[in-house]
């Protein structure tokens, strides 16, 4: 809304005037992106060094108890290890996540500045992680058998003692994510994303120790293993997870939150982050039951191809393909969502629609071009990278060529589905989640029934990208809906789809000159030395290439997406 005129003002618009305040919106703009940017790039700066620290546990762990079909222990781990991000997902990550943020923005416009709220909030998100915690851990052996199908007992034994020591990990990860959102919310977003270096510090030091003392592990069978052993393993695993959370106390004090328990949870506007957080909780349940037969393909075909000796793709090669296909995820999407979705959650609380596009717009074009690029690569270079960096890597790389297949779709829902969050609404969010699940289980059930056990967790992969597809198919089209309901405009569909079309046309052209490069390197022969010539030459050569087509067909995003990193390089002639 305009100010009045004063009344001896002539009624006639000024050009000069109105050329400033388009002047001065533009520079507002610019400096909302600017901060963003910067924001964005600190908190990616901290994933990669975590994510670097994160390669280099995974690929200790694989030496440590192997990466393949050829590990027990290998196997066991990863079930023992992952059920606790599973069982912190479904009973509160996506819950906290969906809910803090926009309730957060809304109480700091309360007369204390949402103190007493976020207390409350804090309160009871921390009283429910304890509780779900302590159950959960109780119930370690009914947890192995059920992420599990057809070991041995001397392989549930294992697992269950496993999972003893992980499960916790289930109360530290809620506190990371609480005190994270809470400096999220309040614009501090680096501490959040470097806090994980400390874990994975820790748990390197762990492995490290283990390879030392035991240097046979990958090869022990389940019954070999001895409680020191398991205490050693996992008790740092979570030793990690429990640093990560706390080391965050700190940057909270700095920033002036004190916090103090308040209970009694009526009557103080949690009503709508209630309604919110049931949906979130139902969508994050359909995803979760849709992962346990998954794991079950998983976990059989890893077990069956060890008893025939042969070395292929288990549980936890899925899981450090997984770790591969997340890094450009977390680097560029989660990194510039976290920073985006403070300000879609305050244009959302103010009504302002054309913000939101904007911001969702600008964001959604970002990640599909980070996105294209990392499928590119790994779709041309996956088994040589997933070579290079584990022992028998190459089953690795095979599962992660079938997952990048749906890796930008991936990382554009997760941006869709923070939109929805920041207007309150996690039901539709939920009713995209019951798609995917319904075609990832139907996906496993075909794998179950007609892929050979060998092959079987790379057909996983590539169920997870046609669930990915049709989600991001799905997700766009209500968000669509939903905006226009609100203003009669939709997502700005028209730059969305002449981007996408660009970067098919350059992805397809850049990842086949990547696969005859992977080609023409396998003519020097096998082994790591080749993979890594491999890798170093083919990345070269698909970055040059994905680049120069970037260039040559005006997808400005790269740019946009290289800058904040490009003015910290020290380039000639830049002081």
């Amino acid at each position: 809304m305009s100010a009045p005129l004063d009344e001896q003002t002539p009624a006639t618009p000024d050009p000069a005037a109105g050329r400033a305040g388009r002047g001065s919106g533009e520079q507002e703009r610019a400096r909302e992106q600017a901060s963003l940017a910067r924001s964005s790039a600190l908190m990616a700066s901290g994933t990669l060094v975590s994510r670097v620290l994160g390669f280099v546990r995974v690929a200790l762990l694989a030496v440590a108890v192997g990466g393949t079909s050829a590990g027990v222990g290998g196997q066991v781990f990863d079930v023992a290890n992952k059920a606790p991000n599973n069982f912190y997902i479904l009973v509160a990550g996506g819950v906290l996540n969906a809910v803090l943020v926009p309730q957060i923005v809304k109480a700091f416009r309360m007369p204390d500045g949402g103190r007493e709220f976020v207390d409350r909030l804090v309160t009871l998100a921390l009283l429910l992680m304890g509780a779900a915690t302590v159950v959960i851990t109780l119930a370690a052996p009914l947890v192995v058998r059920l992420y599990s199908e057809g070991w041995d007992d001397d392989w549930l034994v294992l697992g269950t003692a496993m999972a003893f020591w992980c499960l916790p990990q289930v109360f530290f990860y809620g506190l990371y994510t609480v005190l994270g959102q809470v400096l999220n919310a309040r614009g501090s977003f680096g501490p959040y994303m470097w806090a994980p270096v400390v874990n994975n510090v820790v748990a390197i030091a762990g492995v490290a120790v283990f390879i030392g003392l035991f240097p046979d592990g990958e090869l022990l069978e389940a019954d070999a293993w001895t409680p020191a052993m398991v205490a050693l393993l996992a008790g740092t695993a979570t030793a990690g997870v429990a640093l990560q959370a706390l080391v965050l106390l700190w940057p909270l004090h700095r920033a002036g939150f004190r916090y103090r328990p308040r209970f009694g949870f009526r009557g103080i506007g949690l009503r709508s982050a209630g309604r919110v957080a049931g949906w979130t909780f139902a969508g994050v349940l359909v995803g979760q039951l849709a992962f346990v037969p998954t794991s079950k393909v998983m976990t059989s075909a890893g077990h069956a191809l060890n008893e025939a000796g042969v070395v292929g793709a288990s549980g936890n090669s899925y899981s450090y393909a997984y770790l591969l296909f997340m890094l450009p995820h977390s680097l560029v999407a989660v990194s510039l969502v976290t920073a985006l979705f403070t300000r879609l959650s305050r244009s959302a609380v103010g009504g302002d629609v054309a913000a939101v596009r904007r911001d969702f717009s600008s964001g959604a074009r970002t990640v599909a071009v980070a996105g294209a690029l990392a499928t590119c690569a790994f779709v041309a270079l996956g088994p040589a990278l997933a070579g290079a960096m584990f022992p028998s890597g190459h089953p690795i790389g095979q599962v992660l060529v079938a997952m990048a297949l749906g890796l930008v779709p991936f990382s554009t829902t997760y941006l869709v589905q923070r939109v929805f969050y920041a207007y309150e609404d996690a039901r539709t969010p939920f009713l995209v989640q019951v798609v995917v699940a319904v075609v990832v289980t139907v996906g496993n059930v075909v794998i179950w029934l007609a892929v050979d056990p060998r092959w079987q967790v790379v057909a996983i992969g590539a169920a997870m990208s046609a669930a990915n597809v049709v989600g991001c198919v799905l997700g766009l089209a209500l968000l669509r809906r939903r905006l226009r309901a609100l203003d009669g405009r939709g997502i700005d569909g028209h730059r969305l789809l002449r981007t996408l079309v660009r970067l098919l046309v350059i992805s397809a052209i850049t990842t086949a000159v990547g696969l005859l490069a992977a080609r023409g390197g396998r003519l020097l022969g096998e082994g790591r030395p080749v993979d890594v010539a491999v890798l170093v030459g083919g990345g070269l050569l698909v970055l040059a290439v994905f680049v120069l087509l970037c260039r040559l067909m005006r997808v400005r995003e790269l740019e946009e997406l290289a800058a904040p990193l490009l003015r910290r390089l020290p380039l000639p002639g830049r002081r």
